[in-house]
């Protein structure tokens, strides 16, 4: 009696409790990224095996073509945000002419890039995480092991290399129509042609200023892939544990993505400037 009534205490009535509950949840955390490296390992050598052609193009239809249209109208609202609020701050400055070069090195350099990936990291994040989980609690990847297919080059590689292939093509499409609708909102306030606000807006910039942010999405695509696919393959309990599963697969991979973006900021600086 007196253990159940110890059990069902709350932490801080139990001596030690608070201490206990921190040494839990640091474990825990160190635990996640020892299971996290392990699983990398796999999927390194699952990537030396043949690669499964027609399941890749299907991931790449499923991460690339179906984001679109998220990714456009994010990108779309993002350039209009920036021409509306940067316009009335550089009238104030008496810098209106400035307008078109903040839009686009705002767009290309930091704002494109992030934005698709937290637009990806939600969308394709859940699915993976959602996808690989219910599979795993029905048993689906228990039986291709038994079936002598390996889950890894399958499932996982496939979705992990989709991620990253797509990625920068959607960041492109982002920095597109985020340009595109910056001009439309500067347009509406005071008429100037495409020509001219993209003659001011990349006057002076650089193959730098462009590829490595680019570029650098391509981490983002690995981060969310392999995130998602851990999250989804380690799934259990149920139906409630695949919620649970694309839950935290959406909240990681955008946390990573934004800690990961600070990270390569800092190397872009560092070797370009």
């Amino acid at each position: 009696m007196t253990g159940s009534i110890s059990t069902l205490a709350p932490p801080a009535a139990r001596p030690g409790g608070g201490k206990n509950d921190l040494k839990i949840v640091v474990v825990s955390v160190f635990e996640w990224f020892g299971e996290l490296g392990i699983f990398c390992a796999r999927l390194f050598r699952a990537f030396t095996s043949p690669y499964e052609v027609s399941e890749l193009i299907h991931q790449c239809d499923e991460t690339g073509s179906k984001s679109l249209p998220l990714v456009a109208l994010a990108g779309a609202a993002t350039g209009v945000v920036l021409s509306l609020q940067t316009r009335d701050s550089l009238i104030h400055f008496g810098a209106k002419s400035m307008l078109p070069a903040i839009i686009a090195y705002s767009v290309i350099k930091e704002s494109g890039p992030v934005i698709t990936g937290l637009i990806v990291s939600g969308r394709v994040g859940a699915g993976i995480g959602a996808e690989l989980g219910s599979m795993r609690v029905t048993e689906q990847i228990d039986a291709m092991e038994v079936s002598a297919v390996d889950p890894f080059r399958f499932l996982v590689a496939t979705r992990v290399l989709a991620c990253v292939l797509m990625m920068p093509l959607l960041t492109l499409c982002a920095d597109a129509c985020a340009i595109v609708s910056g001009w439309i909102a500067d347009t509406l306030a005071e008429p100037i042609s495409l020509r001219h606000f993209l003659d001011n807006g990349f006057k002076g910039a650089r193959f730098s200023d462009f590829i490595p942010p680019t570029l650098k999405t391509l981490g983002f695509g690995f981060i969310i892939g392999i995130v998602a696919c851990f999250q989804g393959m380690r799934t259990s309990g149920g139906t409630e544990g695949v919620g649970r599963a694309a839950t935290s697969s959406v909240v990681l991979s955008s946390l990573f993505v934004i800690l990961a973006d600070v990270i390569f900021v800092r190397l872009i600086l560092m070797i370009y400037s």
